[in-house]
């Protein structure tokens, strides 16, 4: 997380009543208005993206939250910048997180909004049947170490297990760590346009390059020497592929997702990444 999205996230700790029985639009209003105390910052819009009452501890309602702000950097100069944030309120009165104390799980870190229905568009859908029994989501960067083992694997699983899966991929390069990920993941949108498999296009998580390489030139000549996938500067910066990719990296923002691998299941998050699995030749 960059300096000027910490500066958001630190200011939730100076947080201190809502309403009781707060709904959205109360809560809405107290993060834009009142959450906030860092005079650099200016909150110019919040979205809920969803809320659940908890089961565990009773009475508590967590509320996943985007805040989209202006940070100052200087006196006429802004960056804007949008931070998922989670709220939970319970009487009155909202904390940033809850911790069991006896087992010391923070319920901040294992919860995360359902995926909206929107997610399951067509053009994202790699492999298997779209009526498959389960659907599974997938937001990755393919120079993600984590991702290069998992990815290649829920692919190879849903392909063997098409009337069981249904898999949905979503680009998320995290450029800070892997600057060369935007160059490789507009080749693989460009590889798609002009028909080639999506198998082919998935041996691109085995390409070797250097993480933080952003020659273009270098990069799409490793892409087709190492895949035989040929793809130019001009097609990567092609305004629709540039439109594609603010698609799914905005698609992870509505859906409060920062990391990658993120792998959803009908529609809730799997932090194990594994739990597809226990689907496989189940009848």
């Amino acid at each position: 997380m960059s300096l000027m999205s910490r500066l958001l996230s630190l200011a939730v700790i100076t947080t201190l009543t809502v309403s009781a029985g707060s709904n959205a639009d109360e809560v809405k209003s107290y993060v834009k208005n009142h959450m906030i105390q860092n005079k650099q910052v200016k909150v110019t819009k919040v979205d809920i993206i969803d809320s659940k009452l908890l089961d565990e501890p009773k009475g508590w309602e967590a509320f996943f939250i985007n805040i989209h702000a202006n940070v100052k950097k200087g006196p006429t100069i802004f960056d804007k910048v949008t931070v998922p944030e989670t709220l939970f309120v319970k009487d009155g009165y909202t904390v940033p997180t809850l911790i069991n104390l006896e087992t010391g799980e923070d319920l901040k870190m294992v919860l995360k909004p359902d995926l909206k229905s929107n997610v399951y568009d067509e053009k994202h859908l790699i492999a298997g049947n779209k009526d498959a029994k389960h659907k599974l989501v997938i937001f990755t960067d393919p120079m993600c170490p984590f991702c290069r083992e998992k990815v290649p694997e829920v692919y190879k699983a849903v392909k063997e297990n098409p009337d069981t899966f249904a898999l949905y991929y979503y680009h998320l390069p995290l450029l800070r760590i892997h600057p060369v990920s935007d160059i490789i993941t507009r080749a693989m949108q460009v590889a798609k346009s002009k028909g080639v498999k999506e198998d082919k296009v998935m041996e691109l998580y085995k390409l070797k390059v250097g993480r933080t390489e952003v020659n273009a030139t270098k990069v799409l000549g490793e892409i087709k020497k190492q895949f035989g996938i040929d793809v130019t500067e001009k097609e990567i910066n092609d305004e629709k592929i540039s439109k594609e990719i603010t698609f799914d990296r905005d698609m992870a923002t509505q859906s409060m997702v920062t990391g990658t691998p993120t792998l959803y299941i009908d529609g809730k998050w799997d932090p194990s990444r594994n739990e597809y699995k226990k689907f496989i030749n189940k009848k």
